[in-house]
């Protein structure tokens, strides 16, 4: 039976199972904000492996996303859904039992490959389930609100378990909870494909692998192991290397993984841009928030929870109305408003105390992020599908997902390395005439003398540089989001 064949029944469980699955994913995008203390204290993390923890599951999702919608349309999305299942319980047993930082680092990298083919998967089987145009409008609402459900329990599993036991047991938990979904994905959805005219894209998915990867590990690792020096020299040019071979490689491909025409549709080409800035300044503020609730403050895991919370449920009052906002304002003027409200937001924390604790001096600042992400995301799918014609919308949704995805994977790695540079030698002058201090920052750097306690003045002196590091990458992200407002208001034009 083919799925627009499927009886309603059939069809309510593909639509469950789809909806599942994604909001799975999303909870693997949203845990590190509320583990990163945990695992920094627990297992002694330096700041860049914090960097790289949450890397490790975002930059699968950048880009082998496309390539797993590809799979699913030639050997059937049911396997794919199934399988990326599957493989997010294998990572994350892994992460759950991991003692070492590169072990985590490992099993958090195979629970974001299977989280890429759930976001593509889970995506397609909905389409392909509902053929009559109601139903799709219903069908992918229920998908997008399974999205914003699945970023508002990640902070309330994580911190609820990490108080009870440990961060182990979350990542363990979302194993169970993995296997549950590949298990209602495998008795549920009613398979389906589309194979005519698709074919991998190997070389162009290789090319686009390695030069993100090699970018990454030259921005996280720089200021440990020195700008200047051969590994991440290197890195900077496999980087570049690898990604002209892509772009050479996509204009002469039959099935390019990424149709490079769309780029040369202004409206689109600009869209992409503030696809990466803006995503770039909320995952970059987000990640900071988290840095300034769990290493910088030492709150509890509840503590650090909560506002992850609050945060996501933002999106979700607003969701009833964005449709009337996106046909009464426009795309354009929703990414405006909020790129401006991300960029308020962040510099609003920017000049919170670090002192100041609890939910209440940051209150302010949820509000304008939560707000600033729902207008953000909501505009930028609107003015990438609208910007090409009717039949390039489902080209235009996927390209759009590649940049948006990259601008996540870059903030965490960027404003990382902006504070944790900025940090360094604040802390080192505090720490003259501290021996045992300078030797743990220079083994560690600022996040390892955060974490080893070695007394209230020196917890001290590593928070108040930790602080202004971290405060400079708000400035970089809030900076970044005007940018892109700019970017908006004056070359996005609206079909």
């Amino acid at each position: 039976m083919t799925a627009t064949a499927a009886e309603p029944s059939l069809r309510a469980g593909t639509l469950w199972a789809g909806c599942v699955a994604v909001g799975i994913a999303q909870i693997g995008i949203v845990l590190p904000a509320v583990v990163n203390g945990p695992i920094q204290a627990g297992l002694h993390a330096s700041g860049t492996e914090i960097s790289w923890i949450g890397d490790a599951f975002l930059l699968p999702i950048a880009v082998l996303g496309l390539t797993f919608g590809v799979l699913g349309d030639l050997h059937g999305r049911k396997k794919v859904l199934v399988g990326g299942g599957l493989l997010m319980a294998v990572g994350y047993l892994v992460a759950a039992a991991a003692s070492t930082v590169p072990l985590l680092i490992a099993g958090h990298a195979v629970a974001g490959i299977g989280a890429a083919a759930l976001f593509q998967s889970s995506l397609a089987v909905v389409t392909a389930t509902t053929p009559e145009p109601r139903q799709r409008a219903r069908g992918l609402a229920a998908w997008a609100v399974a999205i914003s459900v699945g970023a508002l329990i990640a902070p309330l599993l994580a911190g609820v378990l990490t108080e009870a036991t440990s961060f182990h047991w979350v990542f363990g938990a979302c194993a169970v909870i993995a296997l549950c979904s590949a298990g209602l994905s495998a008795v549920s959805v009613t398979d389906s494909s589309a194979p005519q005219g698709r074919a991998p894209d190997w070389p162009g998915q290789a090319a686009l692998a390695l030069a993100v990867l090699a970018l990454l590990y030259g921005v996280i690792q720089g200021p440990i192991d020195g700008w200047e020096s051969l590994p991440v020299l290197l890195a900077f040019v496999v980087g570049i290397i690898a990604f002209t071979a892509f772009v050479r490689i996509e204009a002469r491909s039959k099935t390019p993984l990424l149709r490079l025409e769309l780029f040369g549709v202004p409206a689109f080409a600009t869209a992409a841009v503030v696809a990466v800035l803006g995503m770039f300044a909320f995952i970059g503020g987000g990640y900071v928030l988290s840095i300034r609730l769990g290493v910088i403050q030492h709150e509890t895991a509840m503590g650090i929870a909560w506002p992850f919370v609050l945060l996501q449920t933002v999106p979700l009052l607003l969701g009833p109305v964005l449709a009337r906002l996106l046909r009464g304002v426009g795309p354009r003027r929703l990414l405006v408003t909020g790129l401006l409200a991300l960029a308020a937001g962040q510099l609003w924390l920017a000049a919170v105390p670090v002192s100041a604790t609890g939910l209440v001096p940051i209150l302010g600042v949820l509000a304008l992020n939560g707000i600033g992400f729902v207008l953000l995301v909501s505009g930028l799918t609107a003015a990438m599908v609208n910007a090409v014609p009717v039949e390039l919308a489902g080209m235009a949704s996927g390209a759009a997902s590649v940049v948006r995805d990259l601008g996540q994977t870059l903030g965490p790695a960027v404003i990382g390395t902006v504070a944790l540079s900025q940090a360094a030698p604040v802390l080192a002058q505090g720490l003259a005439g501290q021996p045992a201090a300078q030797a743990v920052l220079a083994g560690g750097g600022p996040m390892a003398v955060a974490g080893a306690r070695l007394g209230p003045r020196i917890d001290e002196i590593a928070a108040e540089a930790l602080a202004h590091g971290y405060s400079v990458g708000l400035v970089v992200t809030a900076s970044t989001a005007v940018v892109a407002s700019l970017v908006a208001a004056l070359f996005l034009r609206e079909r």
